[in-house]
């Protein structure tokens, strides 16, 4: 109906509202049942989307680790100015596909450094400075990826709020404190 992908956005926080340590640190903020839970959305999803935010902070591998039946989905990275290093784990787990948006203006040098490293590098007009989100979503759809699990920081998830981009959000409320 709409051209674009189901979008879920997934988020954890601790009591305080916390998305990570003051040093910047995520990494499991919620318990192993909850972590369960996400990979179950991750296999259900076609795609899952993050930023270079997200890469660089954590480098994760957006994979499914989950014992079940599944086709490993596209792994999506926004990132205006290719500042996804070429060493980023998910680069190297062969499980799935990654793609890339870029701006039209990235360095073409680390476009072919990532090319190299197996990605697919695309570029979509920008918006005020970052990828045009529902540009991105129509690529997608495009792709036949009709439904989108976002993993991704708070400004990637706030830019796809504002932009009506997001049909679900699934919260995970962790019972520790960081601040």
């Amino acid at each position: 109906e709409r051209g674009r992908p189901y979008v879920r956005v997934k988020l954890a926080a601790t009591l305080d509202g916390r998305t990570a340590l003051a040093n910047g640190a995520s990494r499991w903020i919620t318990e192993e049942p909850a972590r369960r839970d996400g990979h179950r959305l991750r296999a259900r999803a076609s795609a899952i989307l993050t930023g270079a935010g997200t890469v660089l902070a954590d480098d994760p591998q957006l994979s499914v680790r989950l014992d079940i039946e599944h086709v490993a989905p596209l792994r999506v990275i926004a990132d205006t100015r290719l500042r996804t290093p070429t060493t980023a784990r998910m680069l190297h787990d062969h499980g799935a596909s990654v793609l890339i948006f870029c701006a039209p203006d990235a360095d073409p040098h680390k476009r072919d450094s990532l090319l190299a490293e197996g990605a697919e590098v695309q570029s979509l007009p920008v918006l005020a400075g970052r990828i045009d989100l529902a540009a991105m979503l129509a690529d997608l759809a495009r792709r036949q990826v009709n439904e989108l699990h976002v993993e991704a920081g708070a400004e990637l998830a706030a830019g796809m709020l504002r932009a009506g981009l997001v049909d679900e959000f699934v919260l995970y409320q962790a019972t520790s404190v960081f601040g």
